[in-house]
C-alpha cells in the first residue's frame, strides 16, 4: 500500500470520526430541546448540553488534527526600522521652527490640561476612603439602638410591656430611626418557666425582643408559631427557637437571632439599654 493510499485511509477515518462526533451533538442538542419542551429537568438540561458542546469540540478538534493542512510557513515580514527618508520627515516635523513642541505657550496649557485632569481623578478616589464617615465593617455591626432608645411601633407610638399581648407578635423600632433597614425587632410575650436557655437580650415580664431579621439572608422573619414559641423565616424556612436564645434548629441560618436588651423607663415605656448582642442581619460580611 503506496503512501498515498494510507493518508486517504487515514483522513476517511477521521472524516467519519468527525461526523460522529456532529452527530452526537446534534443528538445532545436535539434530547436538550426534548426535555426543555416538555416540561425541563434541570440534570437531564445540563448532561444534554454537556454532550452536544462535547461532540462539537470533539469534531471541530479532530477536523482540525487530522484534516487541515499542517506544516511550517515562513511569512515575510517588513522591516521594523522606518526608512532614512521617514526619519528625516519626523525630525523635520517635531524640531523644525513650525513643531508644536516649539510652542511653549501650547505645551504649557497641555501640562496643566493634563494635571487638571489628574486632579479631579482624585475626587472620585477620596469617595472610598472614609474620612469623615463610620467605616463599612462598624457600620454593619452597629444600629441605632442604643441604651434609653424607646421601643416604637411603625407610626411612632411608644411600647409599654403589657401591650405585648401573649400570642402576638409586635415589631418594634428604635424612636427617631423607623426607616432604617437594619433596625426592625419583634417583641413576644413568652412564659420565663418555658426558657430552656435565658433570651440573650434577657426578658421584662415574659417580653423578649429579638431583631427581625433572619441571619441567613435578611429576610424577615415574620410568622410566630405560638404553641412551639418557634420563628420560621418564610423566605428559605429557617426555623429560630425562641425558648433558646432563638438558635437556629432548622433550614440554612447558622446564627442565633440576636436578642435586645430591654427595660422599662420611668413612665413604663419599653427601652433599650444597649445595640443587638450581635450584628443583624446576614453575617458572611464578617467572615474571615
Amino acid at each position: 500500500m503506496t503512501r498515498t493510499d494510507q493518508e486517504s485511509r487515514r483522513e476517511r477515518a477521521a472524516s467519519r470520526v468527525v461526523g460522529a462526533a456532529f452527530g452526537v451533538s446534534a443528538l445532545g442538542a436535539a434530547g436538550f430541546a426534548t426535555v426543555y419542551a416538555t416540561g425541563g429537568q434541570t440534570q437531564l438540561e445540563g448532561v444534554s448540553l454537556a454532550v452536544a458542546f462535547a461532540g462539537l469540540a470533539a469534531g471541530l478538534g479532530v477536523w482540525a488534527r487530522r484534516l487541515l493542512p499542517v506544516g511550517g510557513h515562513v511569512e515575510e515580514h517588513e522591516p521594523f526600522d522606518s526608512p532614512a527618508s521617514e526619519r528625516q520627515l519626523t525630525d523635520e516635523a517635531l524640531l523644525g521652527p513650525e513643531s508644536p513642541a516649539r510652542r511653549s505657550g501650547l505645551v504649557a496649557m497641555l501640562a496643566l490640561a493634563l494635571a487638571a485632569l489628574g486632579g479631579a481623578a482624585l475626587f472620585p478616589l477620596r469617595s472610598l476612603l472614609p474620612f469623615d464617615r463610620e467605616r463599612p465593617v462598624r457600620a454593619l455591626r452597629t444600629t441605632p439602638w442604643a441604651a434609653g432608645i424607646r421601643l416604637v411601633r411603625a407610626d411612632g407610638t411608644p411600647v409599654r410591656p403589657a401591650e405585648v399581648v401573649e400570642g402576638t407578635l409586635l415589631t418594634v423600632f428604635p424612636e427617631g430611626h423607623e426607616d432604617r433597614g437594619d433596625v426592625p425587632a419583634f417583641a413576644v410575650r413568652l412564659d420565663p418557666a418555658r426558657f430552656a436557655v435565658p433570651p440573650p437580650g434577657g426578658q421584662v415580664d415574659g417580653v423578649v425582643v429579638h431583631s427581625l431579621l433572619c441571619t441567613h439572608a435578611g429576610c424577615p422573619v415574620a410568622l410566630y408559631i405560638q404553641e412551639t414559641a418557634r420563628m420560621l423565616c418564610p423566605c428559605h424556612q429557617s426555623n429560630f427557637d425562641l425558648l433558646a436564645a432563638a438558635r437556629p434548629i432548622a433550614g440554612p441560618a447558622a446564627r442565633p437571632l440576636p436578642g435586645l436588651p430591654i427595660a422599662v423607663d420611668a413612665e413604663g415605656f419599653l427601652v433599650a439599654t444597649g445595640d443587638f448582642t450581635a450584628p443583624p442581619g446576614p453575617g458572611f460580611w464578617s467572615l474571615k
